[in-house]
């Protein structure tokens, strides 16, 4: 069975990908760091158990560097499906055979996620070095709607094996 699964640090879409996989009927995780009030994302009528269908659970980690990325990885199934803009985790996702899709709607692929993380690698060079890099554009209406309608999809294939 597929399985959502959301990085919810610094996570602009939790509440569309939360309303996507209850509108797919699918599990949900969210994973963050201890400093988060995670369960703020749900519903009162929210289940919070295992059962057929959608569910959703909280799954608090440490403060450390990646330890919501590395709590995700470990529970990761082929069928799954994960939220995040760290391409990192993306790639280790991948890896699993799993799917994942950026908060912007991006969804990743394993023909490109080497160059991702070759481009990633690089400005990090850069700013190491002292110099600068662009950011990321302002998040927009249109960015979440992209994200919702190719979280959507995936669920679907997903779903479907």
């Amino acid at each position: 069975m597929t399985t959502l699964f959301i990085d919810a640090d610094a996570c602009p879409v939790t509440r569309e990908a939360l309303a996507e996989a209850r509108r797919a009927g699918v599990p949900c995780v969210i994973a963050g760091n201890a400093t988060q009030n995670l369960s703020r994302h749900l519903r009162a009528s929210d289940p919070t158990t295992p059962r057929d269908g959608f569910w959703v659970r909280t799954l608090q980690v440490g403060i450390g560097a990646d330890s919501a990325d590395f709590a995700i990885v470990e529970e990761l199934g082929p069928d799954d499906v994960v939220v995040t803009q760290d391409i990192g985790l993306a790639s280790m996702v991948l890896g699993r055979g799993a799917r994942a899709i950026g908060v912007r709607g991006h969804v990743y692929s394993p023909l490109t996620i080497d160059s991702m993380m070759f481009i990633r690698h690089e400005e990090k060079k850069v700013r190491r070095a002292g110099g600068r890099t662009r950011g990321p554009a302002a998040f927009e209406d249109e960015d979440r709607e992209r994200f919702s309608a190719n979280l959507r999809r995936l669920l679907t294939e997903a779903k479907r094996g």
